[in-house]
């Protein structure tokens, strides 16, 4: 009898976190990841490592066509060298948020990394109706990636 209190005890105490475990699986889809075609991977990696200062992280391919950064919490960005034609339009693009855009626009200054407007025509961040600043910049392949300073 003691058993089947303890048992009882026991399912008590964990059923929660199963339902809880078991309501994430069937949410729908979730953000995982996203992977970008790229043509030097070398480049790409110096890239997303130095001037996005994105932290690498290990990948189970392990066979130099393939490199994986962490870009928050449970979410990766891949890239991949192969013979690609990456898309360099503008409207499709990556978006980052930083803490502090100036101190973010100083470091790619101080890097030489080339940086836009949203039109384009300057250096001098575009402020979104929502007053999120932003500018762009293009990775090696030419994809546009957006720095942005939204909460």
């Amino acid at each position: 009898m003691k058993n089947v209190f303890f048992l009882a005890f026991l399912l008590a105490l964990f059923a929660p976190q199963r339902v809880v475990a078991q309501a994430n699986k069937t949410d729908g889809p979730h953000f995982n990841h996203a992977a970008l075609c790229v043509r030097d991977l070398q480049k790409s990696v110096t890239f997303y490592r130095d001037a996005l200062q994105l932290k690498e992280i290990a990948n189970p391919f392990n066979d130099g066509a393939h490199a994986w950064f962490s870009i928050g919490p449970a979410l990766q960005l891949h890239i991949i060298q192969r013979g690609c034609a990456p898309v360099t339009a503008k409207d499709t693009h990556l978006c980052f948020s930083v803490s502090s855009l100036s101190n973010f626009i100083a470091q790619l200054e101080k890097q030489k990394v080339a940086y836009t407007n949203l039109k384009g025509d300057g250096k001098t961040p575009t402020t979104r109706i929502d007053g999120v600043k932003q500018i762009y910049l293009q990775d090696p392949d030419g994809y546009w990636i957006e720095i942005n300073d939204a909460k």
